[in-house]
């Protein structure tokens, strides 16, 4: 299993906004942080904004913070915003399954149970757990 990149630049934005709360954060700065393009990141950012997960703030002295509080945003909660429009093999694929072992298979059962656990689990750890006395993190990303 490997995560998107829009996944990770997402946690990666979330992680910046938490160890700078309160301050309006830009894009370019979050960008330097998390080595990524503005571009890709404007993409990510509108996500996160549309879900709730990010306030972001017009004009000359505009930007983005935390929609919410950080001990209420679950990695589960972000990841499901990214990850679950892809469909993780193509017998979960609906109509575009063309799998011809799809009435026999048990692997999807197995599979499906499998992600169940993974979210479950991301559902247990919030953005606040990351970033809590992490130090290290907060010297990467704390934006002067």
């Amino acid at each position: 299993m490997r995560l998107t990149t829009r996944t990770n630049l997402a946690m990666r934005t979330l992680m910046v906004c938490a160890v700078n709360p309160g301050r309006i954060i830009r894009k370019h700065e979050v960008a330097e942080s998390c080595n990524a393009s503005e571009n890709h990141l404007a993409q990510v950012i509108h996500l996160l904004a549309q879900r709730g997960f990010l306030r972001t703030v017009r004009g000359r002295a505009g930007g983005l913070l935390l929609g919410r509080p950080a001990a209420e945003i679950t990695v589960g909660a972000v990841f499901r915003s990214f990850e679950a429009v892809l469909p993780f093999t193509e017998c979960f694929a609906g109509a575009e399954n063309a799998c011809p072992l799809v009435g026999a298979c048990r692997l999807k059962c197995v599979i499906s149970d499998a992600l169940k656990a993974f979210y479950d689990h991301l559902d247990t750890v919030t953005l606040s757990d990351l970033v809590a006395e992490n130090g290290d993190l907060e010297r990467l990303l704390k934006v002067a």
